[in-house]
């Protein structure tokens, strides 16, 4: 068994995506390959400033919360090769497992178990040059595919993704406002305006317990 850095384990409400609400144990890893601007884990990005644990202690920990539900997010969880021997330990304990993925990295590896969610990164993160497009063509109805819109500019040019990638009816797709920066009612109203096929996430984690860590 291999081993992880782990930038924080701990249980919440899941806050985001199509199972918000749930009670839900997270598993962040450290170390991510982007800067994005808008980042509110930067705590996790560099991978040293995590505490390196075997594969088997992390799974233990998450048995110990007692929830059905794991998301393993970062960071970005697809650096660390040993993030797959901790999702087939989990998957074979019977929970149900999210993947979080800021879609740089090849997903057709991850087991067509998980629920992968990728976080398709907008021009005003300043990351949407390091998207693997491949990567939208391998969604499934299960997957999910999020949209962090800041502004206009970003949310124009996430429905021309879902229009060139064809992304409707094929994976469930999210829009939540950059925390901050846009105001969900006008979201709310773009999306209206434009019978837009998406769902309307705002951070529920961040309205309950604000930046506290943990949460």
């Amino acid at each position: 068994m291999g081993k992880l850095r782990i930038a924080e384990l701990f249980e919440s409400i899941q806050g985001e995506g199509t199972r918000a609400g749930l009670p839900c144990a997270f598993v962040r890893l450290a170390g991510c390959n982007l800067r994005c601007s808008y980042c509110d884990t930067e705590f996790a990005q560099d991978a040293e400033t995590g505490n390196e644990m075997d594969v088997k202690e992390v799974a233990a920990r998450v048995r110990d919360f007692g929830l059905p539900l794991v998301q393993i997010t970062g960071g970005e969880p697809l650096l660390q090769p040993a993030c797959g021997e901790l999702i087939d330990i989990l998957l074979d304990d019977g929970a149900t497992v999210l993947l979080e993925t800021n879609g740089t990295l090849d997903i057709s590896c991850v087991d067509p178990r998980v629920i992968r969610i990728m976080d398709l990164k907008c021009p005003t993160s300043g990351s949407s040059g390091s998207i693997c497009w491949e990567n939208t063509r391998q969604l499934r109805p299960h997957d999910e595919i999020k949209f962090v819109v800041a502004d206009r500019s970003d949310y124009d040019w996430a429905c021309d993704v879902i229009h060139r990638e064809k992304l409707a009816g094929r994976c469930q797709i999210l829009f939540s406002p950059a925390f901050g920066e846009l105001d969900p009612r006008t979201l709310a109203e773009w999306m209206l305006r434009d019978r837009l096929q998406a769902r309307l996430q705002i951070q529920l984690h961040k309205i309950i317990w604000g930046d506290e860590r943990g949460r």
